[in-house]
């Protein structure tokens, strides 16, 4: 979703926003066209003040408040260098000569491992019209990338080949979405039992649905165009025959517990291990889906977190009701306290990509890549760079590991409305490219090319790596 901007960002430019720990870094603060706060070349007193640290009179041991003067431009802009000692929100103060607070503008500081890690907001799951969606998968990526998205999946049930559709009806236009192949899986019965975990092939470099004849090869075929975007050590295509009695080869020798129906958990466990061959993140989504009755038994839940055959655990998404991203929540916590340490990921699970559909805009991903790029990200997710953002309600919750959440907060503040800024007119004109007349296709192309690398350019501006 879209994230409001603040009347401090409206009217002031802080650049960059974000520092690494124990550089000197030069902050600058630019007037943009409101009323005028600070007077030209006048010399200011400034406070920098860790936000974590306590007030030094009475927390001398931890208090961080710092001063300085600055003086401004001839334009009353303000131009300094400081070192930021610790991975933390601080505050910068400009005062006046009453020693009060007359601005204030918040920055953050981190550690050197994320130093060249970027902030990335995206969808891995979500459907079109190819399944059970409302828009076309071209459609669906120009919507949400109007919404601010920098990645996205088309993850269509039972098939890959609308996550190249998608892919396909952009080539030919330069675009800083980064729209990733992927699928939902949903694989044939065996012996009349049907392996109800639903699994998000995020990314992989084929189809595993297509490895057996079941929908997406009835409809498009067997050739590698439509089921994988690599060409070779592509596993040949499976009858459903052949694929039963490999599935009940694997139940056979797969060790569970009692409770834990061994041809699900079997068929699970190979379902995640081709998505890795693949080279994709093989996501577990939605547990507490309540289909009739919990989507996944807790007892099976349980056993997946316990074997963790899975990559990334879909934390948040799907629903708007407390049940499940709630319920997936406490999860997600009593799992780390027993010290399982599982990358998570938000997701809509969207069917519609318009404001009408409740669950359009309830949950997302922000991982901390070097790149806007399909294996930076999945390799970030596995390294655990990643925290869930639930949108549901108007006042936006993260879950995932303490810092990134605390991280992620700030930009959810500080820099994703200005990122939304640009990623509006991109989706828009994504929009007007696939589905206007040729003279607004021509318009949309020609548009699209001059306002390329926008994004790029504006992370090299705030992020001071």
């Amino acid at each position: 979703m879209a994230y409001p901007k603040s009347d401090m960002l409206n009217n002031y430019d802080v650049y960059p926003k974000v520092f690494i720990a124990g550089k000197k870094a030069r902050v600058n603060i630019r007037s943009l066209g409101g009323r005028q706060a600070l007077q030209p070349d006048t010399e200011y007193p400034l406070t920098i003040c860790a936000l974590d640290g306590g007030k030094p009179r009475d927390f001398p041991a931890t208090g961080d408040y710092q001063s300085l003067s600055v003086k401004t431009d001839a334009s009353g802009n303000i131009a300094f260098e400081h070192v930021f000692t610790s991975e933390q929100e601080y505050f910068i103060r400009v005062m006046n000569e009453n020693g009060r607070k007359q601005l204030e503008f918040s920055v953050y500081c981190v550690e050197a491992d994320l130093a060249g890690r970027y902030p990335f907001i995206g969808d891995m799951h979500m459907h079109t019209t190819r399944s059970d969606g409302s828009q076309d998968p071209a459609v669906v990526c120009a919507n949400y990338r109007r919404y601010g998205y920098d990645f996205t999946v088309i993850s269509d049930h039972e098939r890959y080949w609308p996550s190249l559709e998608a892919i396909d009806a952009y080539k030919d236009v330069p675009i800083d979405l980064n729209i990733v192949p992927g699928e939902e899986i949903h694989l044939p019965e065996v012996h009349g039992m049907r392996n109800d975990v639903h699994i998000v092939n995020f990314g992989g470099e084929y189809s595993v649905n297509a490895l057996v004849e079941s929908t997406a090869v009835a409809e498009k075929g067997k050739d590698l165009s439509v089921r994988a975007i690599r060409t070779e050590n592509v596993p040949d295509v499976m009858t459903k025959p052949e694929f039963e009695a490999k599935m009940q080869a694997l139940a056979d020798a797969i060790d569970v517990p009692d409770t834990v129906d061994a041809l699900p958990a079997a068929m699970c466990k190979w379902t995640f291990d081709e998505i890795r061959k693949a080279n994709g993140l093989g996501i577990f989504p939605h547990p507490n889906w309540r289909a009739d009755v919990y989507h996944v038994p807790e007892k099976f839940t349980d056993w997946l977190f316990e074997t963790r055959p899975f990559d990334a655990f879909e934390v948040l998404g799907g629903e708007s009701y407390y049940e499940q991203n709630g319920f997936q929540t406490v999860r997600y916590y009593e799992e780390a306290a027993k010290g399982r340490r599982v990358p998570v990921v938000g997701s809509t699970d969207s069917h519609s990509s318009y404001e009408s559909n409740r669950n359009a805009f309830i949950c997302e991903t922000i991982v901390f890549s070097p790149e806007n790029e399909r294996t930076a990200l999945i390799d970030s997710v596995k390294k655990y760079y990643s925290v869930a953002v639930d949108t549901i309600s108007r006042e936006f919750r993260l879950v995932g590991e303490a810092r990134f959440v605390r991280y992620g907060t700030f930009l959810l503040r500080h820099w994703f409305p200005l990122h939304d800024e640009l990623c509006y007119e991109e989706g828009r004109l994504m929009k007007q490219y696939v589905t206007g007349t040729p003279e607004e296709k021509a318009e949309a192309k020609a548009q699209l090319a001059a306002v390329a690398g926008r994004t790029r350019r504006m992370l090299q501006k705030y992020f001071a790596f």
